[in-house]
């Protein structure tokens, strides 16, 4: 048996525990559907990613194997097979559990026999007015043109018959701005109808005069494992551009079909997209499952969702007071979202506003489609504040839009830089400089997570706020360093990726079994998203051998297989899923008493310690220090939303004793919140308003 699980049968078992989840009774009906939807968004990055990149090895002639010991043909064989498997247990939950469970709610999809006289006129209304006159049927001929297919778009696949023996194909498009789900007229409840039904039903509209043998939807996925060549072009903007434009003519990695699909409309769109049998995929039910997310948020219907857990204020900051005020007299640790992020937000909107603010520097990588942070750094650059974003043109996915907020930043009057050539620049900090009476001081944001407000209501994250003089200094020469294209330094506090990360991981973790060794105390306690880098994995095989209690939380892809006698039998590793979304990275290392504590934006990967700029950033302050020791004691109790990973790379789910011991760790970290929240607003009642910061600008006050 390898040392090393492989990372792509890894990733697609996360897959299943989030299926777990849909699967799960206990969970509120539309929550349930939210997931399934989540597992199919989840596959279709999969795809466009992983298997993109494992198919141009296999293509480029590449059989360099893993750290498991899989060459990319082999993980390709294996990913089919664990998929297909999976494509079934997700369309069984929806056929077997969640589509009964919904029409017995009132939620129902109806099909064009089902319909009545009054929705029949309805959907053909809609027809007319909303869908005709944008579907652009296309006829095919192989030989003589292909159409270029838009990635994971709806398509209708139309065979027709022109002859006794003679038949032709044509595409439709049905066009991305369509809704998937067309609300019907009912006494009740809600009733509704899918796209591709609407369009089927009047698909002879299209084809006047013309026999209509057979419809199916189908949709294709492209490769975005596409290289950025940095190297060869003018500017970083420029060749995202391309590369953008590339992808919408990549390879298909995967094509998806109804299941009612003939042989001969088979044969035609295997032809057309130039495909290869093993990557067709037959769908035993509605196609494109992350569309479902908006089903899953049709309006009413409460009872059928999780209960409102809304985001606390953090006992911490006084709303009466400026942000400034607050972290000039205590360091603030935010755990989102069950604290607000407003806090953040307010800092950097406060500090656009401030007459004594000199300078803000911010690094973002995903923010929201209106981030009111982005705002406040446009707002300071019009104040003649000197505002400098590195803004990550490559965050998969996001890149479009980065690009957009880029071009605004620029024309405000924001430095803009594109992050580091050759290297993504994912660390979560920023850095305001204030002239004080007594001085210049450093005001500093680090996080775990992305500077998104709506996101921060979702994603379980952590954020460090202060003005304690070595991570002021140190986050100067971070950013200095960043934006001059400079060597990263060795800072007073901060830990950065490329250089210095990993060998500092792996140093902690030796010197907790060397400690070990001489017979003290050693644990080590960890949290983060993925655990694949070969080095840190030997680390925390040889500090298990000597003795080391070590405890894992891996939300995702794990490639240590703990449990193993002689290997890694002092090694618990536990994955959470529940209603938000585990992506804080928080590391714990006894060391003697000491009691280091990091947060992190790198997760322990390759590409995060060798390939992007990341920080790890240690909290001296000790209050928040035992607050994030106990956060992670809370994490390893859980026995309700918590899967144990086996030696063999499965997960059981962890089941609790009696319903008194139960301990669902969101659950509880959210009523700590609301504990710490009521304990504060008892004693300070006399808060009654937020702190609206001042301006001497012309205009007044800007809050």
């Amino acid at each position: 048996m390898a040392d090393f699980l492989n990372r792509e049968l890894s990733w697609l078992e996360f897959n299943q525990r989030v299926l777990g989840e849909a699967e799960d009774a206990g969970v509120p009906l539309l929550e349930r559907l939210n997931f399934l939807s989540i597992t199919g968004s989840n596959l279709d990055e999969f795809f466009m990613v992983r298997v993109g990149g494992l198919q141009s090895l296999v293509q480029e002639g590449i059989h360099k194997r893993d750290s498991a010991g899989l060459s990319p043909s082999k993980q390709l064989q294996l990913i089919g097979a664990r998929v297909r498997s999976m494509v079934q247990a997700q369309y069984a939950c929806w056929s077997e559990q969640l589509a009964p469970a919904l029409r017995q709610a009132g939620i129902e999809r109806l099909q064009p026999e089902q319909l009545d006289g009054g929705q029949r006129r309805h959907v053909a209304h809609h027809f007319d007015g909303e869908v005709y006159p944008i579907l652009a049927p296309t006829a095919v001929d192989i030989a003589a043109h292909r159409p270029l297919l838009g990635n994971l778009r709806p398509y209708l696949a139309v065979r027709i018959k022109t002859g006794r023996r003679k038949e032709r194909f044509a595409i439709i498009p049905l066009g991305m701005h369509l809704p998937r789900f067309l609300p019907l007229p009912s006494d009740g409840g809600y009733r509704y109808m899918h796209l591709e039904d609407e369009v089927a039903m009047h698909v002879e509209r299209l084809f006047p005069g013309e026999t209509i043998v057979e419809t199916v939807a189908f949709r294709m996925t492209r490769n975005a494992d596409l290289p950025v060549r940095e190297d060869s072009a003018p500017d970083l903007l420029t060749e995202m551009v391309e590369v953008l434009d590339a992808r919408k003519e990549s390879h298909c990695v995967r094509l998806e079909v109804e299941a009612k699909i003939s042989a001969k409309l088979r044969k035609f769109l295997r032809e057309l997209l130039n495909v290869s049998e093993r990557d067709i995929y037959r769908i035993p039910g509605p196609l494109d499952l992350a569309a479902f997310r908006a089903l899953a948020s049709v309006d009413g219907f409460e009872e059928l969702r999780y209960e409102p857990w809304s985001p606390q204020p953090s006992p911490s900051v006084d709303p009466a007071k400026s942000m400034f005020e607050v972290l000039s007299k205590s360091n603030v640790l935010l755990s989102h979202p069950y604290e607000s992020f407003e806090p953040v937000v307010r800092l950097i909107e406060e500090a656009a506003d401030d007459d004594d603010v000199l300078a803000i520097k911010q690094i973002l990588y995903r923010t929201s489609s209106s981030s009111p942070i982005v705002a406040a750094l446009e707002r300071a650059a019009r104040y003649g504040k000197y505002v400098t974003v590195v803004l990550e043109l490559r965050a998969r996915f996001d890149e479009e839009r980065n690009i957009e907020w880029a071009r605004r930043l620029e024309q405000a009057g924001v430095h803009v830089v594109y992050g580091v050539r050759g290297l993504k620049t994912h660390a979560k900090a920023c850095v305001i400089v204030r002239r004080e009476p007594h001085g210049i001081v450093r005001y500093v944001h680090f996080g775990t997570g992305n500077y998104n407000e709506k996101t921060a209501r979702l994603y379980s994250d952590v954020g460090y706020m202060s003005c304690e003089e070595n991570l002021g200094v140190d986050a100067s020469a971070f950013f200095n360093a960043v934006t001059g294209y400079s060597q990263l330094l060795q800072f007073r506090q901060l830990v950065a990726a490329p250089v210095g990360m990993r060998e500092e991981i792996v140093d902690l973790i030796d010197a907790e079994a060397q400690r070990k060794r001489q017979g003290q105390k050693a644990v080590i306690m960890a949290k983060m998203n993925s655990l694949i880098e070969p080095k840190v994995i030997r680390a925390l095989y040889n500090a298990s051998q000597a003795g080391v209690k070590i405890q894992l939380n891996v939300r995702g892809i794990c490639c240590l297989r703990p449990g193993v006698p002689g290997l890694s039998d002092n090694i618990t590793v536990i994955s959470i899923i529940d209603r938000f979304l585990e992506h804080s990275r928080i590391f714990h290392f006894h060391h003697g008493g000491e009691r280091r504590v990091y947060i992190s934006s790198a997760d322990w990967m390759p590409r995060n310690l060798l390939k992007r700029v990341e920080l790890m950033v240690p909290i001296p302050d000790t209050a928040a220090r035992d607050s994030l020791i106990r956060m992670l004691e809370v994490y390893f109790r859980d026995n309700m939303k918590s899967h144990r990973l086996t030696s063999d790379g499965q997960y059981v789910r962890q089941h609790a004793k009696s319903k008194r011991r139960q301990v669902r760790s969101q659950k509880v970290l959210y009523e700590l919140a609301c504990e710490a929240a009521a304990k504060r607003h008892q004693q300070s009642p006399s808060i009654l308003e937020p702190y609206r910061a001042r301006n001497r600008r012309k205009g007044g006050t800007r809050g």
